[in-house]
């Protein structure tokens, strides 16, 4: 039994050594991001808000999103859902205040959606903008790149 666990041990090992980290996380210009790595995107007086490729790499396989109610209100710099993966929990705050008008409900069947498309199929809810200046205090691309960049390099 020693020499199993022994082996087991060398292998754990060996296979910390050998993972390759992933490329750079993708990051879309026309959107503005959080230092909690949710992105925004404003069309008019509608926004829509999820969380970055970056964030979604680091949960690993997002196996559950908590979503709010069409009607929901919510408030910039306040948190509003949660989402789950095998590794972690995070919370996800929103980047505006305003009123849901849609929610990604195909979240609930796949959750994983968030890992395989991080701009396209996992935005997590559409909002009504109640004071749409307030995405002029966000980041744009090349601040969050840094940002992330940033916080990589530290771990």
């Amino acid at each position: 039994m020693t020499s199993r666990l022994l082996w087991a041990l060398r292998a754990t090992s060996y296979l910390k050594i050998s993972t390759c980290p992933r490329a750079l996380s993708i990051v879309i210009k026309d959107l503005k991001y959080a230092n909690t790595h949710e992105w925004v995107k404003v069309d008019g007086s509608f926004a829509t808000i999820g969380i970055t490729d970056h964030a979604q790499d680091h949960l690993g396989d997002v196996v559950y999103i908590a979503l709010l109610e069409v009607g929901s209100y919510m408030k910039q710099s306040k948190y509003f859902g949660a989402v789950e993966s095998v590794k972690a929990t995070i919370d996800v705050m929103s980047l505006v205040y305003g009123e849901v008008v849609e929610v990604n409900t195909e979240l609930n069947d796949s959750p994983r959606l968030v890992n395989a498309s991080p701009f396209e199929d996992d935005w997590i809810v559409k909002v009504k903008l109640s004071n749409d200046g307030e995405v002029n205090s966000l980041m744009d691309s090349e601040q969050y790149s840094k940002l992330y960049e940033e916080e990589d390099a530290k771990h």
